[in-house]
């Protein structure tokens, strides 16, 4: 028997919109599966997270500081700086006998000692007397001893300051008239340079013009020139100059 044709379209009609139903139905099961599984998996980790210990804080170890080293004050470095240092055997100076062509020579040598190693005198009678120790013969002696025959007789040094010492060694043993010997040996020929080397004559020559108070630059000039050996000078005229 043959279906009329308007039921079959109804029958078409309510079998696709049961199949829309059927697949429709199944996509909401589809996504009410999915959603209760993501659920079920939120809960699982949420029980561990309840059920496990408390994790154990962890406690930062404090910075590991390192100490500088110790450093030694500035007194005691140049105190080992000073132990560490050997200074020079410094020579004494010669013995002096009281002539005043060697006075001033020889204060100078006691004078360099004195500056060289201060620590070996503790106040100015160590030092007069250690200049003293150096007079051994004819007028330095003779002065030397009645210095101390002075000291006997009152208890007390005659010459309490080094600045005093060196003033009255001038007046004893330099030359009383050094300008008037220097002025007079430099109008002569007695400073020429003879048989000494130049540094030797230059030497003597700056000594005769200090005492002398010379300080023309041309008459020194030509007073040295003069002075020279022969064939010295004839050498400086020939050099070339400019």
């Amino acid at each position: 028997m043959d279906t009329p044709p308007a039921v079959a379209d109804t029958l078409g009609y309510l079998q696709h919109h049961l199949q829309e139903l059927t697949e429709h139905q199944n996509a909401s099961e589809h996504i009410i599966n999915n959603t209760l599984a993501g659920l079920t998996a939120q809960l699982q980790q949420l029980t561990q997270l309840m059920t496990s210990p408390a994790p154990t804080p962890t406690v930062a170890s404090p910075p590991i500081t390192t100490s500088p080293p110790p450093v030694n004050p500035p007194s005691l470095v140049l105190s080992a700086l000073t132990k560490q240092r050997t200074r020079p055997k410094l020579p004494s100076p010669p013995d002096f006998s009281g002539e005043q062509t060697s006075g001033q020579a020889f204060l100078n040598s006691c004078m360099l000692y004195l500056c060289l190693a201060p620590e070996q005198f503790s106040c100015d009678e160590e030092k007069i007397f250690w200049t003293l120790a150096f007079f051994k013969d004819r007028r330095a002696a003779r002065w030397s001893e009645n210095l101390f025959c002075q000291k006997v007789d009152t208890s007390v040094f005659p010459i309490q300051s080094w600045a005093d010492f060196k003033q009255q060694f001038r007046s004893q043993f330099f030359p009383v008239n050094a300008e008037a010997d220097a002025i007079n040996a430099l109008e002569g020929s007695l400073y020429y340079q003879g048989n000494r080397t130049v540094d030797d004559y230059l030497d003597s020559f700056l000594t005769l013009v200090s005492d002398a108070g010379y300080t023309d630059p041309r008459t020194l000039v030509v007073k040295f020139r003069r002075g020279l050996k022969t064939n010295i000078q004839s050498q400086i005229t020939t050099m070339p100059f400019g």
